[in-house]
């Protein structure tokens, strides 16, 4: 196992130094423009520049994740796409001359990761984000426009089909990320990724070594499911972990603290290390804790520091060889 730290954008921060004090080696970046002022990804040496700041400061940059740049187009099977898909070829291509071998990727439209309520009171006062469905039904549509969820499938196979045989020539293990949270549609958008099933159909879609799966702890948690029967059951496809965990059901949910939740960490630890998995893993969406700014919410540097001590005990306890 690679025990990471995700990083938004490629300026050494506070969070930089953090990380190498609490003994992470590795980091996963979100390296889109508004972040760092550069070209995207898909530029090599925009790409390449990222790549070496992360090593002048002592740490290797293995993966990516989240959209590098506007994805819109593809999500939305909008005239344009074709060439955004040639710049992702060419990301993909940069990453492998570059030995940057995973990115975590969603094919969440119009709308990411996506919450009601931010500031819900968790244990001490720590605030968590949280999720109604019937909250987001009164929000009404987003102004986004209307997407059927069989046409997000169509374009979601129009660009995996795309990517696979390029990720899978410069050695890429794409790691699909489910969609959080888990319910279709959204605000008028529909969300393909949201079931055990639906995750199963979309890894049915190709066998190619490089289609894999990012396993969110959390976000399969909301969808009702056990995290180690899935953990068991794509085993072979899983590339990355994200490490959370969450209270409630698929429509109305919350986050909290990684030893507060339903899960039972370290049985779950345990079964990853009975299933041989060797890949990296990071913690994710923590609480803002006292003192803290809750506008980034969920990656407070605070939770970070909770949660990624909370990681290496059990990880220790269980004898894992992290490294």
């Amino acid at each position: 196992m690679k025990l990471t730290y995700l990083f938004f954008g490629n300026k050494p921060d506070e969070k930089w130094h953090l990380a190498k004090q609490m003994g992470i080696r590795y980091a996963i970046a979100k390296l889109s423009p508004e972040l760092t002022g550069q070209l995207p990804p898909w530029n090599a040496a925009s790409l390449k520049d990222s790549k070496e700041r992360f090593e002048q400061q002592g740490l290797t940059l293995i993966g990516l994740e989240g959209d590098q740049f506007d994805m819109s187009r593809i999500k939305f099977g909008l005239d344009g796409r074709d060439e955004d898909i040639e710049r992702y070829q060419s990301m993909l291509r940069n990453m492998g001359e570059l030995g940057i071998q995973l990115l975590c990727y969603n094919f969440m439209a119009g709308i990411g990761w996506f919450r009601t309520h931010t500031e819900i009171e968790e244990r001490g006062g720590a605030l968590v984000s949280g999720f109604s469905n019937k909250y987001a039904t009164q929000l009404g549509n987003s102004d986004l426009g209307l997407l059927d969820e069989l046409s997000l499938w169509k374009n979601y196979r129009y660009f995996l089909e795309a990517i696979l045989p390029v990720a899978e020539q410069n050695g890429i293990r794409l790691a699909l990320h489910p969609d959080d949270p888990p319910v279709s549609p959204l605000r008028g958008i529909g969300r393909i990724l949201i079931s055990p099933d639906h995750i199963d159909r979309a890894l049915a879609l190709s066998s190619s070594p490089a289609h894999g799966l990012t396993f969110c702890q959390g976000t399969f948690r909301s969808m009702g499911s056990d995290p180690i029967d899935l953990a068991t059951r794509w085993a072979r496809r899983i590339h990355f972990i994200h490490v959370r965990d969450v209270v409630g059901e698929p429509g109305n949910f919350r986050e909290t603290f990684h030893d507060n939740g339903p899960t039972d960490m370290p049985m779950l630890f345990n079964h990853y290390k009975k299933l041989g998995l060797d890949v990296p893993l990071r913690s994710d969406h923590v609480p803002t804790m006292y003192g803290e700014d809750n506008r980034q919410h969920g990656y407070g540097t605070k939770g970070n520091l909770f949660g990624i001590g909370y990681i290496k005990g059990v990880m220790d306890t269980l004898s894992f060889n992290y490294r």
